[in-house]
């Protein structure tokens, strides 16, 4: 690693480790990615040893990211004109399909603070503006949001139920909450409307296949 304590730069850091790359599913957005995978994996478990910095998730286009790309990149009115959340928003991924595809304004939310980096420069690579929040938001209001788009947030399984309890809190409130999973281990078996279904090619390096059938779902208001 070239990286040290004194002069760690995470926007840096993410232009040595990855490249601009196109999204496999949605192939007008290109993202800073990792583009040999294993390498940028334990490198960056090295420096997280020796600097606290979380694994780079933000360097790998999800699966339920993409399909929640892809929805609303093929049916723009989804997000038209309207005030947009990104949560758990790794690359941004969702957040540049969403200006792009119309959105008044777009936050993309993570706790990571390299995870906003990357948004930040993936937002300049596709020529929108997005505002980047490092916070766990999890249980609160959202005032001046009307749509909250997730993907893969059902990886973990406290994770999972917080955000999911949450994201029906949401729905009552009167926001539409978009959820892709590609069938995590906690995405909940009912309670939740189906809304499309995409083959998203993804890698054996991240997945355990080579195209993960990945659902996009509602939350139900009621």
């Amino acid at each position: 690693m070239s990286l040290s304590p004194a002069s760690a730069d995470p926007a840096a850091f993410i232009r040595l480790h990855t490249a601009p790359a196109p999204v496999p599913l949605c192939p007008d957005i290109r993202l800073w990615q990792a583009t040999e995978i294993t390498p940028i994996w334990h490198a960056t478990e090295d420096w997280l040893q020796k600097n606290g910095v979380p694994p780079p998730f933000w360097a790998f286009p999800w699966a339920g990211g993409q399909a929640v790309a892809r929805l609303i990149t093929d049916d723009p009115a989804l997000v038209a004109g309207k005030r947009v959340m990104d949560f758990a928003a790794g690359s941004g991924l969702i957040a540049i399909a969403a200006m792009k595809a119309g959105a008044a304004s777009v936050t993309a939310v993570e706790i990571d603070p390299f995870a906003i980096t990357a948004t930040g420069l993936n937002a300049d690579l596709n020529g929108v503006a997005i505002t980047g929040l490092t916070q766990d938001i999890i249980g609160q209001p959202l005032s001046g949001i009307d749509i909250l788009l997730a993907g893969d947030v059902c990886y973990e399984r406290s994770f999972a139920e917080a955000a999911l309890a949450w994201f029906r809190v949401l729905a009552r409130s009167g926001i539409t909450v978009l959820v892709g999973d590609p069938g995590r281990a906690y995405l909940p078996s009912q309670g939740l409307d189906k809304v499309a279904t995409y083959n998203v090619p993804t890698t054996l390096e991240l997945e355990d296949r080579a195209v993960r059938v990945t659902d996009v779902w509602r939350v139900p208001a009621g």
